[in-house]
């Protein structure tokens, strides 16, 4: 089956679900409107279905590939890029004032679900390039901005990050490109970079490197990195692609899945750069790329269980085993679970872009400590949920699955990558219960009163549901409780269980505030039944603290008998 972008499920949940309407309350986003939304993904949609959709397989099959030194890009990506790029998708977030929409980033990630689900590869391209452009709108120079931003947000130019180096992955302090300063107020990087998304393009004219480097008085760690603005061709007086920088790639990966996205190492070898924001404040800067990203890859997570479900769900259908397979029970089991969890990662995701969009709107402290919670949330949960779901779609093909012809193994050998990117689940849920709790719980006892208030609303019309979800909820609130008791290390230890614990009950917050506002009633019974549960297990692996795990030798864990 053909993807078919999912419009209507992500309107609803727009709507009903996560407080979108809200937005159009505000200055900033007055022109988010329901009929400016609902125009935005209708076409969105036809442009995933119809003109990216098609290009997928063959990215898979004719990876990107260096030609003498030139990246050839695989079959039909120029074509879709440019599609994409002319139809102002890029910009959809980005500032007006430089070529861009300003419509929110809830939208944005809405849009850029559809177009991960129709080829994650592609997709990979502009999501690098809207983190950039959010970068440079907050830290670049007047300068800066005015010759980079229209470019980028055109489509013309595209953006990428740099910090990985062999030696230096989520240690981004070890690294050891370094810059120098030259007389003519830039700089020259020197170093090389590994995993960098793509590195090169030929869909379009320029490629722009956000690098992180070492001044030689910079300090040691991350304290010292400075971020700079490294294009593949030095634009001329007129703004255009002109000499040829002092980098290239050095060689493309051979990786599990995402073909069609070239993955560089990258050689900067004495090139030209220019300054983002100041000096020894690169990873403030950074930052400001990686957050965005973070979300955006939890929506990729999303957008590849969508489109793995929808083929799972029509192979079932077709599929005559004693019958239709789609109704064995297990497999009937396989695939409702599946919807039910797409739907609880997805609204979990546009909850998280909604309040980025109202604390920019607002200025609120109370928006952003929760954007900045659920941040964590959504990229583990949505990119785990996205791997089992994929994986569960080839289990549904049965051995048709593990062949390559259905199509099905590509969905589980790219979404797989996106656990690992733009800082691992495991840094997520680290990240979760050390820098957002430390505001005492704050962030974390706001959501759950939110939640207590939904189930309490909720029982007049579905009292089964919300008392399950009230006692689930309350339990967590202990749990949080018990883990602010905790030092760091003993947290770090079930930083991961409690994440997804979290998430089971956020996500059935939202299925009950769909059973209850003209949603699937079956859809969130089952979730409560079936995967709410599962917080439980959570929440005893998130205290069992550290002790067991350092009691455990190294030895015992390559196999060993002893001890």
């Amino acid at each position: 089956m053909a993807y078919q972008a999912p419009v209507e499920q992500i309107e609803f949940i727009l709507n009903r679900i996560v407080s979108f309407p809200e937005l159009s309350g505000t200055a900033r986003f007055a022109e988010a409107t329901a009929e400016t939304m609902t125009a935005i993904l209708t076409e969105a949609g036809k442009l995933a279905t119809e003109v990216i959709a098609p290009v997928n397989r063959a990215g898979d099959l004719t990876p990107a590939r260096l030609e003498n030194g030139k990246l050839r890009s695989s079959p039909g990506y120029a074509e879709a890029f440019r599609a994409l790029a002319e139809g102002g998708w890029i910009g959809i977030a980005a500032n007006p004032d430089h070529g861009g929409m300003g419509l929110p980033q809830a939208l944005n990630m809405a849009v850029n679900e559809m177009l991960a689900s129709a080829c994650l590869a592609l997709q990979l391209n502009p999501l690098l390039t809207q983190g950039q452009i959010e970068a440079l709108e907050h830290h670049g120079s007047d300068e800066l901005k005015a010759l980079y931003l229209p470019k980028l947000i055109s489509g013309e130019w595209s953006g990428t990050m740099n910090l990985t180096e062999p030696q230096a992955g989520s240690d981004v302090g070890a690294l050891t490109t370094r810059a120098e300063r030259a007389e003519d107020g830039s700089y020259r990087i020197t170093g090389q970079k590994i995993f960098i998304t793509w590195g090169d393009s030929d869909v379009t004219e320029n490629v722009c490197h956000l690098v992180l480097a070492r001044l030689p008085d910079g300090a040691a760690g991350t304290r010292g990195i400075s971020l700079f603005m490294v294009p593949k061709f030095i634009p001329d007086e007129a703004g255009n692609p002109g000499l040829a920088n002092d980098l290239r790639v050095v060689s493309l990966e051979h990786k599990l899945g995402i073909h069609g996205s070239p993955t560089c190492v990258m050689s900067f070898e004495g090139a030209k750069g220019w300054l983002v924001g100041e000096e020894h404040k690169g990873m403030a800067a950074m930052f400001t790329m990686m957050n965005a990203a973070r979300l955006g890859v939890g929506v990729q997570g999303v957008a590849q269980a969508e489109a793995a479900l929808q083929q799972a769900v029509a192979y079932a259908a077709e599929r005559v085993q004693m019958g239709p397979i789609i109704r064995h029970p297990d497999v009937r089991r396989m695939l409702a679970e599946s919807r039910a969890e797409v739907f609880a990662a997805r609204a979990i995701c546009l909850g998280c872009a909604v309040a980025l969009d109202m604390a920019r709107a607002t200025g609120l402290d109370e928006w952003a400590a929760r954007a900045a919670f659920l941040t964590p949330i959504a990229k583990a949960h949505g990119t785990d949920v996205g791997i089992r779901i994929a994986d569960t779609a080839v289990q549904v093909h049965g051995g048709m699955g593990y062949i390559e012809e259905t199509g099905a193994a590509q969905y589980l050998r790219d979404v797989r990558i996106t656990a690992i990117y733009e800082g691992t689940n495991g840094i997520q849920a680290m990240d979760l219960v050390g820098r957002k709790l430390s505001d005492g719980g704050a962030a974390a006892m706001a959501l759950l009163d939110e939640i207590l208030d939904g189930a309490k609303a909720a029982q007049g019309t579905e009292p089964d549901l919300a008392n399950q979800l009230w006692q689930a909820a309350e339990t967590l609130r202990e749990a949080t409780h018990d883990l602010l008791e905790r030092d760091l290390p003993e947290r770090f230890a079930g930083a991961v269980p409690y994440l997804s614990a979290f998430a089971r009950v956020l996500g059935a917050h939202y299925h009950l505030r769909a059973a209850t506002g003209g949603g699937s009633k079956a859809l969130a019974r089952l979730y409560i039944a079936r995967i709410l549960p599962q917080f439980a297990a959570d929440l005893a692996a998130a205290r069992a603290g550290l002790a067991d795990l350092e009691a455990l030798d190294d030895a015992v864990l390559l196999g060993q008998m002893a001890g």
